[in-house]
């Protein structure tokens, strides 16, 4: 009987039975420590997290940014205007038309006169006076119109430049700028960790992406304003050529209507 008794038991498993893993993928079991997906860069969330004094350096960048942006739209218009107009306004004057016709209607106080013509203004405008004076050198004439469009040029060149160093100062400056924040919200970052009694990639990374974002607000400020910069100061060469070009011309012009005279 206690024999029979002892065979009923269950018998137990051996120490050493091996281990048989289970794929819980491949059968279908759901795994409740699943990896949270990973959902990219929240460029948002890294800088409504990132210390007050990276803040205020985004901000700083932004507000640069969108002035560059503003001004290089403005800069491209008045450009594509002041050659629109010296194409135009060459055109007419090399068509034989008389200088006289041409004078008024460059002096008419109805409209405002810009460019070329504004230079063209300036030289016949002193031309004729100095003509009117009486026993004075003969050369007078041509020197004063000579004197009055290189005052028109200078005017005329300034209001192309103008906001361009702007562009400058932010293409130079904001790299700087926004490695300032970088730097500083890496300093804030580590500061955090002295208290930790461990430090993991884990717990450096966000301030460290937090602090990046200067730097890449900075390079996104400077590299459209360095572009615009030397592309405007190009165009703006090339005008200050057309307009010395012009005024040469013209006063060769002038010097043989003296001569004639």
């Amino acid at each position: 009987m206690p024999a029979a008794l002892l065979q009923s038991l269950p018998q137990a498993l051996p120490d050493t039975a091996p281990a048989t893993p289970v794929d819980l993928a491949a059968s279908g079991v759901p795994t409740a420590a699943a990896a949270p997906a990973d959902h990219g860069l929240n460029v948002l969330q890294l800088v409504l997290h990132a210390s007050l004094p990276v803040q205020l350096v985004m901000a700083l960048l932004l507000l640069a940014s969108l002035a560059s942006w503003v001004i290089i739209l403005r800069k491209k218009r008045v450009l594509d205007r002041a050659e629109r107009e010296a194409d135009q306004f060459e055109e007419t004057f090399w068509s034989g038309v008389e200088l006289a016709k041409l004078y008024a209607a460059a002096s008419d106080r109805h409209r405002a006169v810009e460019g070329m013509e504004a230079i063209f203004e300036a030289g016949m405008r002193e031309f004729n006076r100095a003509r009117q004076r009486r026993g004075g050198d003969p050369r007078a004439p041509l020197e004063s119109a000579q004197r009055g469009m290189r005052a028109a040029t200078s005017r005329e060149l300034d209001g192309l430049e103008r906001n361009l160093e702007f562009l400058a100062n932010v293409g130079s400056i904001s790299p700087y700028v926004g490695l300032f924040g970088t730097v500083w919200g890496i300093m804030i970052s580590f500061q955090g960790l002295a208290s930790m009694k461990e430090a993991t990639i884990a717990t450096v990374a966000p301030g460290i992406s937090e602090a990046l974002v200067a730097t890449a607000m900075g390079l996104f400020a400077a590299i459209p304003a360095v572009w615009a910069y030397n592309r405007f100061a190009t165009r703006v060469e090339r005008m200050a050529v057309r307009y010395d070009t012009f005024g040469e011309e013209f006063a060769s012009v002038l010097q043989r209507q003296t001569q004639e005279g």
